[in-house]
């Protein structure tokens, strides 16, 4: 659809240009020459328009030639916004996994510091009464 309707701009800019300014454009392909080298923004500068009419076609063709570039741009950046969306799905779904399996370790770990509190708890409780019973007595 872009292709198609900046080869209508081409042909139909390169017609009027030749038809407002014949002495600069003796032939209308040396107008679709002159648009094309226009809309691609490449401008050798080879043949340009001296009339104002042909200066105004001139911006038209101008203005058209950065919004396809634009556009062209555009479509190329959503491609690789596309690609990296895909890549960076994949590696949300490694972080969801990644995100599960932490929660089991804290869990595991959670278990764990319960079970050593009730250990240390149990052996300092030994220890005190160990401790009770080689004290002297002073009775």
């Amino acid at each position: 659809m872009i292709v198609s309707a900046t080869a209508v701009v081409v042909v139909g800019s390169g017609v009027l240009i030749w038809a407002l300014d014949h002495s600069e454009y003796p032939n209308i392909w040396v107008g679709m020459w002159w648009a094309l080298q226009t809309v691609t923004t490449v401008g050798y500068g080879d043949v340009s328009p001296i009339n104002p009419s042909g200066r105004i076609i001139a911006s038209f063709v101008m203005f058209y030639g950065v919004a396809f570039v634009t556009v062209f741009i555009a479509v190329i950046t959503s491609i690789f916004v596309a690609r990296a969306s895909e890549e960076h799905g994949l590696a949300a779904g490694q972080a969801e996994r990644i995100e599960a399996r932490l929660d089991v370790i804290e869990d595991r770990l959670g278990s764990a510091r319960r079970l050593a509190s009730q250990a240390n708890g149990g052996i300092s409780g030994l220890g005190r009464a160990k401790r009770r019973l080689s004290r002297p007595s002073n009775s």
